[in-house]
């Protein structure tokens, strides 16, 4: 009866155990979607925002860019960097690698290099450039940037505009995901440390329970052995 209560305690303690693993992976692929789902919206506000700030005619030197938590590149059509964020230092996951911007025209054209035209100076669509505009957004992909000496990971998105001059650039503002990442550790972490514990009561409750429902089978084996016994003298 011992090795019948041993199997029964072995069987549910496995497929408790199965059950506690499909449902705790379950638990932390919502929790990570859910976070990630938050990192992208972050990130994409903040594309959106600055990509705001270029089709308005803003001067790449003087955008409005988020704190160092989020890293910001803005590249032009020909890939070349025309703003960054402070303290950048690299970065991966834009399709650019560049953190130091080149010189260039600024999105309205008002420039020294810029200034004269076919017609020995500005034109009139200078003086009024009117705006550009912000494309829909081209999507949000996991990165990782360096700044201030300390890499981390990010969710980047990327966001097109025109600038009143009629040059498409990209914006690339990243989101961290440490919030994310500490969250599904602690998650795990807590999980893979009640686990044994909680199969260890699931195995001693089954085994007293399985003790319990087999005591009369047990009475009635030791019944026939004592008749045995008794036919046999």
């Amino acid at each position: 009866m011992r090795s019948v209560r041993a199997k029964a305690a072995l069987g549910a303690t496995l497929v408790v155990a199965v059950a506690l693993v499909a449902a705790g992976a379950a638990v932390l692929w919502v929790l990570r979607d859910n976070l990630l789902g938050r990192a992208d919206l972050e990130a994409r506000l903040a594309a959106r925002e600055i990509a705001s700030q270029v089709a308005a005619g803003r001067a790449y030197g003087s955008l409005e860019l988020p704190d160092r938590e989020q890293p910001v590149q803005v590249v032009d059509e020909d890939g070349r960097l025309r703003a960054a964020s402070e303290g950048l230092e690299a970065v991966t996951g834009t399709g650019s690698a560049d953190v130091t911007p080149e010189p260039g025209p600024s999105p309205t054209g008002d420039d020294d290099d810029d200034r004269d035209d076919d017609h020995g100076g500005r034109g009139d669509d200078d003086d009024d450039p009117g705006s550009g505009e912000v494309s829909e957004d081209t999507g949000t992909r996991s990165g990782t940037a360096t700044v201030d000496g300390e890499t981390a990971a990010y969710r980047f998105a990327s966001v097109e505009a025109t600038t009143p001059r009629g040059e498409t650039v990209t914006v690339h503002a990243g989101a961290p995901l440490a919030t994310e990442q500490e969250a599904v550790g602690t998650v795990r972490t807590a999980m893979l440390a009640g686990l044994p514990l909680l199969l260890a009561v699931v195995a001693a409750a089954t085994w007293q329970t399985t003790r319990r429902a087999l005591r009369p089978v047990e009475g009635i084996r030791r019944s026939m052995a004592a008749i045995t016994a008794s036919a046999g003298s």
